[in-house]
């Protein structure tokens, strides 16, 4: 409903509205001293409503961004709430010290600045997380599949010092048993290319050539045996600790892609990767920081750019006068206590003396009382009991 202007008159009949207070309330201005001002009350309505929007936008952003990091929607809600009240906390406190007299009220507009650049920097990225979510988790399939490779790389060089070592003995035993294979076959060819004559002096008959060939023959196979005997078990421990390398390296692999995921960190890391080959995106980013950046500083710019108005006036005259008040204040308390006080001390005087007069009438009847007394035999002896039972002791 519109409102009209009234006259001066008339102004107390202005029925401030419960949204209006609380607009006020934000913009921390006094309803007592603000709804007779009839151009300010529009001016610090807006103002609250700039808070109301910084508070809004900050509990909405940071209750994303717990969700994302929690993945839980109560801790998510209840988080960015109190995230959002400090946001709100701290907008009041620094439009509060905005003021037309205050000589010092670019310094609360410098620490918003640095405070909005550095919260709408960081709010800037869950918005636009949540602005491109289908790009970003392509993203970050790249990059965990480029993780797992470097993971891979990693294993791979961690064992590769093991796994050379026992390949090259591996391969050293293989050539030892292939050499013996080699001099054994060599050794049967010659024993049977001598005994039918094919081979060696070709002449059947010579049994004696043969039957020595044939000795050499067993002997190398015989020698052959021995080196398979030994070295099989060597290989084959060889064989089993390799396969154990290439297990652990794949189960390794396995445990690392489970932890592989899409939380805050992965997906800014990601947000990251796409800015650097990304145009487009970047513009985008710089654009929505911008924006971000002025939502932040929109309660303390409005406070500063809005014209001081007779609010202004009005805070300061009654901020004097309460000055002036407690200051009086105090003096008459001040002149109230020392007259107590002087007066406290003229009336302890008196009594004081009423009582002196009393008590030296009382201690001269008991000093006539004590010198004729029948029992006292010399003077000392009065004085001394004058002295114990009337005398006063001074104050200290």
């Amino acid at each position: 409903m519109k409102e009209r202007f009234s006259s001066f008159s008339q102004r107390e009949n202005y029925a401030v509205t419960k949204w209006n207070k609380f607009l006020w309330w934000l913009a921390t201005a006094e309803k007592e001293l603000l709804q007779d001002c009839v151009i300010d009350r529009n001016r610090y309505a807006i103002i609250g409503t700039t808070v109301l929007g910084t508070w809004l936008f900050a509990t909405i952003a940071w209750g994303y961004f717990f969700y994302i990091a929690t993945h839980t929607i109560l801790a998510s809600i209840l988080l960015g709430i109190f995230m959002g009240g400090m946001i709100l906390i701290i907008d009041r406190a620094l439009i509060k010290g905005i003021s037309k007299w205050n000589k010092n009220k670019f310094l609360p507009l410098a620490f918003r600045g640095i405070l909005a650049i550095a919260i709408g920097t960081f709010m800037a990225q869950p918005a636009l997380l949540y602005l491109f979510d289908k790009e970003i988790h392509v993203q970050i399939s790249l990059d965990n599949e480029q993780k797992k490779k470097e993971k891979l790389v990693q294993i791979t060089t961690v064992y590769a010092t093991e796994k050379k070592e026992l390949t090259d003995k591996k391969i050293i035993l293989q050539q030892q048993i292939d050499e013996r294979y080699k001099t054994m076959i060599a050794a049967r060819n010659n024993f049977i290319a001598e005994a039918d004559g094919t081979g060696g002096t070709k002449k059947i008959g010579l049994k004696d050539i043969a039957l020595a060939k044939q000795k050499e023959y067993e002997h190398s196979a015989i020698e052959y045996q021995n080196i398979v005997t030994t070295t099989l078990p060597q290989l084959k421990t060889i064989d089993s600790t390799l396969n154990a390398i290439a297990i652990a390296t794949n189960q390794e692999q396995i445990l690392f892609a489970t932890l592989l995921n899409d939380g805050f960190l992965t997906r800014i890391e990601a947000l990251n990767n796409l800015l650097k080959t990304n145009t487009a995106l970047q513009f985008r980013y710089y654009l929505l920081v911008f924006i971000l950046l002025m939502i932040e500083l929109m309660p303390v710019l409005s406070k500063t750019i809005l014209p001081a108005g007779t609010y202004e006036e009005k805070v300061l005259l009654r901020e004097k006068l309460e000055k002036t008040l407690v200051q009086q204040n105090i003096q008459h308390e001040q002149e109230v206590k020392e007259l107590y006080n002087q007066l406290s001390t003229q009336q302890n005087k008196h009594s004081l003396q009423q009582f002196f007069a009393e008590i030296t009438k009382q201690k001269n009847e008991k000093i006539l009382q004590e010198l004729n007394q029948p029992d006292i035999t010399t003077i000392d002896e009065s004085w001394n009991n004058i002295k114990r039972s009337m005398l006063l002791k001074e104050e200290i």
